[in-house]
């Protein structure tokens, strides 16, 4: 057990038996009344917003989350095997932890997994990839000058808009947490 004002932004807490990850934790002293902390939390298996006021001495449950870097090997069903680069052990980690950034993903990228008591719990990509357009409507000259997008495939089978001088077989970056186009790598 700690305090409430050992807490962060970013750690993993157990409230109610639930896994819940701050999200944003303010210290407030509103005039002449007592202190307390606002927190802005996310319920891990739901992915609710939960707000709760903590007071300064009140006890918290702190989760043991150890989160790590693991290789993407292939897909079986509803999980996604990854490997441990250190270890070579593996894991199958559930797809939908993923969310709508698993349409990025490709063979030996790295992800980053937490896993609270050998479950895993929060899973990410990287927060943003390299990929290269499989398709892509061409241009029409002269429609360049405005901030137009256009429809693209990438080589995982993303859709995407991109600007209009993007073309097949270019690489481009994109925002996996966002799905959106950054830029074109050359």
């Amino acid at each position: 057990m700690a305090k409430a004002s050992e807490i962060w932004t970013g750690s993993v807490l157990r409230i109610n038996g639930e896994l819940v990850s701050v999200e944003e934790y303010i210290h407030r002293t509103p005039g002449n009344l007592r202190a307390f902390y606002q927190a802005r939390m996310r319920n891990i298996k739901t992915g609710k917003i939960v707000e709760y006021r903590f007071r300064p001495d009140e006890e918290v449950t702190f989760a043991r989350v150890e989160t790590n870097d693991y290789q993407y090997l292939y897909e079986d069903g509803d999980y996604l095997v990854v490997m441990d680069n250190e270890t070579f052990e593996q894991h199958n980690i559930p797809k939908f932890l993923f969310g709508d950034s698993i349409r990025f993903l490709k063979e030996s990228m790295t992800l980053t997994v937490a896993f609270e008591s050998e479950e895993p719990i929060i899973a990410r990509l990287p927060n943003s990839v390299e990929l290269i357009v499989t398709y892509s409507e061409p241009a029409v000259k002269g429609d360049t000058a405005t901030s137009a997008l256009k429809q693209a495939t990438v080589e995982t089978g993303a859709e995407i808009r991109v600007p209009l001088f993007v073309n097949e077989g270019d690489k481009i970056k994109i925002d996996t947490r966002t799905g959106e186009y950054m830029e074109r790598i050359r």
